[in-house]
């Protein structure tokens, strides 16, 4: 059972203490600023929730951290080969708004678009406040992929990426990845496990290694 967030004060309990669905799920309720996004993202906290099916903030919280250390990421043969033919680029927080358009767009597999308006003004307050960032792939001077997400201390918390080109997003996770990796207190923060960041080299950690690196990082 999801906690109940009530009041006006800005706080989340203690995961430790109310543990979360087996899934992860955390809290409902509180609010999408900046004051609740960062508190809740310094606590391995962030929201993930279809508008279409929700009318306030549902929060996540897994205690099994599924996460990329920048040191560690695979680069296979193929990208290897891919980026060394020199016709490819990735920039850092070039254009975070046309980044998070790309993200929020429909799937295929899936019915709607679960990036709200809300969810994507919240984190364009983010990126002016300077918390969020977005990486762009390109070939020559069309955009073909990019993420974006949170940044915190030398931790990124990706948020979602997007690719209109194969491998678009792995160039952009690739360049993320060698700008953190000088950092020991580093680490990106995949959310959730798929196939595709388990062969870019995602693992799984506990929630307490998550909180120290976290901690030691910010």
């Amino acid at each position: 059972m999801a906690y109940r967030l009530t009041g006006n004060e800005t706080w989340f309990p203690n995961p430790l203490f109310y543990p979360p669905d087996e899934d992860g799920r955390f809290c409902v309720g509180g609010e999408l600023t900046p004051e609740w996004l960062v508190l809740a993202y310094s606590n391995g906290i962030f929201p993930w929730f279809a508008f279409q099916w929700h009318d306030e903030p549902v929060w996540y919280c897994p205690m099994d951290r599924f996460v990329i250390f920048p040191s560690e990421i695979h680069i296979s043969h193929s990208m290897h080969t891919m980026m060394n033919k020199g016709e490819y680029s990735v920039s850092f927080g070039q254009c975070f708004e046309q980044v998070i358009e790309h993200c929020s767009a429909p799937r295929i597999d899936e019915p709607g678009a679960w990036l709200g308006e809300d969810m994507i003004k919240a984190y364009t307050r983010l990126h002016d406040l300077g918390l969020a960032m977005s990486v762009e792939a390109w070939h020559g001077k069309e955009l073909i992929g990019g993420l974006y997400g949170v940044t915190l201390g030398h931790c990124f918390f990706g948020e979602s990426m997007f690719s209109l080109q194969p491998s678009g997003s792995k160039l952009a996770l690739i360049a993320l990845a060698s700008a953190l990796s000088n950092f020991d207190d580093s680490l990106i923060d995949c959310q959730f496990e798929t196939p595709h960041l388990k062969s870019m080299g995602g693992r799984h950690i506990s929630y307490k290694e998550y909180m120290d690196i976290l901690r030691a990082s910010i």
